[in-house]
């Protein structure tokens, strides 16, 4: 069964968007599983600089079927948004797929998710304010809105009704803003109707379809495992399981027909967004990461925190989600450090831990044990071989690999399509 899931290994922002683009002309099927339009990847081809956000980065390889899954929310308007500026840049986008039982984020959804984080002031989660959230919480609470009720009227204003009567209240009562008219949603709704029927389809009968004929499907995580409902640094996470067991439940296949989970490893750390963070920087050379890396949120615009390299992290991602291999990435913003920091473990109340923390408090209290490594000034990105690097930035890769848990299958030099380094075939 040639399944593979391909995820972020740290806080998101990894790199996922080229892995699965660079794999995109191999497979027959790209797969998001969870996650909404919170998730932002660039994916460079030649020249053109392509931002994605909820479309899967499949949809950029001319032989291979896009899949929006069961595990993602949708935001239409977005979605169109997205479809027209590529359809404007001569990409094809008639092959994508959608899930019927994907949830819609609502305009109450959004609404509710700004609301709440103003409220919440220095507390706030730090969300992208996109709805994401609150259409999960919807989902759980059974009050949902999937892209097949847009097909019966009746039904969908039953559930917009039963939906707006709690949060009206909330708005109304608590935020002190104005209700949201059932009628006023329900039209707005039924207006994506039309567009998105030729994409909706029964995806799960689909994949499984294609997996018992032998066909290659990529299972691509937004976010990243540290953000994972579940497995995250709780509650500074997104809203659904970026983890690889979200693949399976995010898109209807069985555990056993996954055959490969590639994490997506950058050669630094960042994260978008609150919450604890041992290895970031607060000077000169977190300000040149930033810099050199182009790190700002393709979905948020907001700057991204950056820190040295965090192995502890990288091992708790090779357990949690039974990572075969990496694909490391941005190995050549490193350049010109003559020494650079690797975390090796936490110090937490005078202790050594090797492992992450499963205790909200004591991740908080974490402080970085690095270990310094011998940096490069020689340029990378023409780099073709493994042997083409300089042997400071190969003995980096080695020890990153060492202390990650898993092997390293490819190396990225440069932001473009061609500036890989492969050192196992992935399929």
């Amino acid at each position: 069964m040639p399944a593979l899931v391909l995820l972020g290994a740290q806080w998101g922002d990894e790199g996922k968007g080229k892995a699965t683009d660079l794999l995109g002309g191999s497979v027959d099927y790209v797969v998001r599983y969870q996650g909404g339009n919170n998730a932002g990847h660039t994916v460079v081809v030649g020249d053109q600089k392509y931002a994605l956000h909820l479309l899967p980065s499949g949809i950029l390889s001319p032989g291979c079927t896009p899949v929006i899954g069961n595990g993602v929310v949708v935001d239409p308007s977005v979605l169109f948004s997205e479809l027209n500026g590529l359809n404007d840049r001569g990409v094809d986008t008639s092959k994508l797929l959608i899930s019927g039982n994907a949830h819609i984020i609502t305009p109450y959804n959004v609404t509710v998710d700004k609301v709440t984080e103003r409220f919440l002031g220095k507390r706030k989660i730090g969300t992208t304010g996109r709805g994401i959230g609150p259409t999960y919480a919807d989902k759980i609470n059974r009050v949902g809105i999937r892209i097949q009720d847009l097909y019966d009227e009746s039904i969908l204003t039953q559930k917009v009704e039963a939906a707006l009567d709690g949060k009206n209240q909330l708005l109304t009562k608590v935020f002190n803003r104005r209700a949201i008219e059932v009628g006023q949603v329900v039209e707005e709704l039924l207006s994506y109707a039309d567009r998105l029927k030729p994409y909706v389809a029964d995806t799960v009968l689909v994949l499984n379809q294609a997996l018992e004929q032998d066909k290659v499907v990529l299972f691509e995580g937004g976010q990243g495992t540290l953000l994972d409902i579940d497995h995250g640094t709780y509650p500074f996470v997104t809203s659904s399981n970026p983890t690889a067991g979200g693949a399976c439940t995010g898109a209807g296949v069985g555990p056993t027909k996954i055959s490969r989970v590639i994490g997506i490893l950058k050669a630094y750390t960042t994260r978008v967004g609150s919450g604890p963070f041992p290895t970031e920087l607060f000077d000169e050379d977190g300000d040149a990461l930033r810099r050199i890396g182009g790190e700002r949120g393709v979905t948020t615009g907001r700057d991204r925190r950056c820190g040295w390299f965090d192995a502890v992290i990288a091992r708790y991602a090779t357990r949690v989600n039974g990572l075969t291999d990496f694909f490391l990435t941005k190995l050549d913003v490193l350049t010109g450090w003559e020494q650079i920091p690797v975390c090796v473990a936490y110090e937490i109340d005078g202790e050594r831990v090797e492992e992450l923390p499963y205790s909200q408090t004591d991740f908080h209290h974490a402080k970085p044990v690095y270990e310094y490594l011998p940096g490069w000034s020689e340029d990378i990105t023409k780099a073709k071989s493994f042997s083409d690097l300089p042997k400071n930035a190969q003995d980096y890769v080695k020890a990153l690999e060492e202390m990650s848990g898993a092997p390293i299958s490819a190396i990225g030099v440069g932001p473009g399509r061609d500036e890989t380094i492969e050192i196992n075939s992935f399929l």
